[in-house]
């Protein structure tokens, strides 16, 4: 790793930091702030779990930095608490109005959406970067379906279950998230519209890889492939192709998409072969060469030891979108994702697929490493995901206290508070477990988090466009 590595790792380290951490400041000062102007006893503002780090007091409350950086809390001896988890209160309080506890509770992911709406704000400033992966058809091959049904290479796809598409990763998201197997495609070719009904299926490559059993189309996107990451001892090592080659032909056979290399290659085990690439050298000079390659024979099956990526290249909409329509964005993302994970059995999404916070960090890492801006972008979805979150009617987060103080508000009788502290004990240590589990699910992708990392991405000048652009990126 060369001095520039290192100095952009620590600047990568150091934003993800600030940034996460920022997510949970607002979350806990929304409590904190509201609890104080209700009147409320504040006892301690913590950011973390676990053993102190730090702490000092200032006006009777106590401010800790904890060793677990993955919540926080404001210990607030009027509302309901786990003190298994976050201790006892120092002494005894009156209790609190329903109204206060409502208005405080519900403080934190109202924080998390005005600092959503904030972000928004610097984004149309400055401009939002989107992916330059236009929704058109690459190779299909004549034997397939939806040849059949008329679809061609470099047709453009216009809608995908009914909804727009921009790019790509839309069509694939929009997949992902359908509830049926069969799913209309609108396309476009010579001004004219078709509109076809394809089978989705499970694709074996994203499922080997994540475990994920995601519908998606059989079709590619038109672009040329990259060798994204070469692996040790493998043919394409030996044959000296290096990461970032584009890879134009195989056996002179022109390729037009990712899926179709794959199937090439495939049919040549243990037979000699050529592949031609485009190498952009140290000068930014760009060269063709042709080499000389023998895939290996995996069970009848040619492999060449490379994981292929698509172009990561990036044009910048300025101004942005309204801050109005990042937030909005950020909201529909989470309904459609909760309607999925509801439905597992027509969307094939389930909790296997949500990420802990090892995921959304190395996630956090990638944007940084690309752009401020695509991790500004990102950390709107994240602070309205963890709104969502947190309001929902669950023991031990914001809207469970909501629905707790609701109910003590209209019945007038307080529900036992012994009962309710092993309740919210029982659940966070439920929620902890979960938390446990979906980061252990993220290490277990974490090649595909640093073969993200390690993807370059190319921008281009500033365009007025108008269309909310889309930020994800997907890798094959």
């Amino acid at each position: 790793m060369d001095f520039y590595s290192i100095l952009e790792f620590i600047y990568v380290v150091v934003c993800v930091v600030l940034l996460f951490g920022a997510a949970i400041f607002v979350h806990e000062f929304g409590h904190f702030w509201v609890a104080l102007k209700c009147g409320m006893k504040v006892e301690e503002f913590s950011i973390g779990f676990g053993h102190k780090i730090k702490s000092w007091k200032r006006n009777g409350i106590e401010y800790s930095i904890r060793w677990i950086p993955a919540g926080g809390f404001v210990r607030l001896p009027q509302m309901v608490t786990s003190e298994a988890l976050e201790g006892a209160s120092q002494e005894p309080c009156p209790p609190a109005a329903p109204w206060k506890r409502i208005l405080t509770a519900f403080a934190g992911p109202g924080m998390n959406v005005v600092f959503a709406f904030f972000l928004g704000c610097i984004l149309f400033g400055v401009g939002l970067p989107y992916l330059i992966n236009p929704p058109i058809v690459g190779h299909l091959d004549e034997n397939t379906e939806e040849y059949k049904m008329g679809i061609r290479y470099d047709d453009k796809i216009i809608s995908v279950d009914g909804h727009p598409v921009k790019s790509w990763e839309d069509v694939q998201m929009n997949c992902i998230l359908a509830l049926t197997n069969v799913v209309p495609f609108v396309t476009e070719r010579d001004d004219q519209l078709f509109t076809n009904y394809l089978k989705l299926t499970v694709n074996e490559d994203v499922k080997e890889m994540l475990g994920s059993t995601w519908k998606l189309p059989n079709l590619e996107p038109k672009n040329l492939p990259i060798a994204q990451r070469v692996i040790a001892g493998g043919a394409a090592e030996k044959a000296g192709v290096k990461n970032g080659d584009h890879i134009l032909a195989f056996n002179d056979i022109p390729i037009q998409g990712v899926q179709q290399l794959i199937d090439v290659i495939s049919q040549c085990p243990g037979k000699e072969s050529t592949i031609q690439i485009a190498r952009t050298l140290a000068d930014n000079t760009v060269t063709n060469m042709t080499l000389k390659i023998t895939p290996a024979d995996m069970g009848g099956v040619g492999k060449i030891a490379v994981n292929l990526s698509s172009p990561k290249a990036y044009a910048v909409q300025w101004p942005g979108p309204w801050p109005w329509e990042s937030v909005g964005d950020a909201f529909q993302k989470n309904f459609i994702s909760v309607v999925a994970l509801c439905n597992p059995s027509k969307s094939g999404m389930g909790v296997k697929d949500l990420s802990g916070p090892p995921g959304i960090l190395a996630m956090l890492a990638t944007f940084v490493k690309d752009d401020y801006r695509l991790a500004l972008n990102f950390m709107i979805l994240l602070n309205v995901s963890l709104a969502i979150l947190n309001l929902l009617p669950v023991p031990v987060l914001d809207g469970g206290h909501i629905v707790m103080s609701t109910i003590e508000w209209i019945t007038g009788k307080a529900v036992n508070i012994r009962i309710l502290e092993y309740v919210n004990t029982i659940f966070a240590l439920l929620l902890i477990g979960f938390m446990i589990w979906v980061s252990i699910n993220d290490i277990k992708r974490f090649s595909l988090f640093k073969d993200l990392y390690k993807q370059d991405a190319q921008f281009e000048n500033a365009t007025p466009a108008l269309d909310s652009p889309s930020t994800s990126d997907s890798v094959k």
